[in-house]
């Protein structure tokens, strides 16, 4: 599944959550960096599930915009954004 959202926090700031909340607070199921650069991140599961964050500015509205993909961690997700300063609901498709 696809969550998307908008959150009042830079990039950077969303990416390195994402990596800590994965790694500390997903003790079940947690997923470490196999990819990284300035705008996303992979992590990969222990049975190899993966969730991708791509994170992008959009200046125009003052936010960064927030997509997540996986097939495994979509509960995780949730609750990660649950985390984040929100600036719009989560859509998930």
């Amino acid at each position: 599944m696809i969550h998307t959202t908008t959150v009042t926090l830079a990039p950077a700031d969303v990416l390195a959550r994402a990596q800590q909340f994965f790694a500390d607070r997903v003790p079940h199921a947690a997923a470490f960096v196999e990819k990284s650069g300035p705008t996303f991140l992979t992590l990969r599961g222990q049975g190899g599930e993966e969730v991708v964050f791509g994170v992008w500015t959009d200046s125009e509205n003052g936010v960064t915009r927030v997509r997540a993909s996986t097939l495994f961690f979509d509960q995780a997700i949730d609750r990660f954004f649950s985390t984040l300063p929100l600036a719009s609901q989560v859509e998930v498709a």
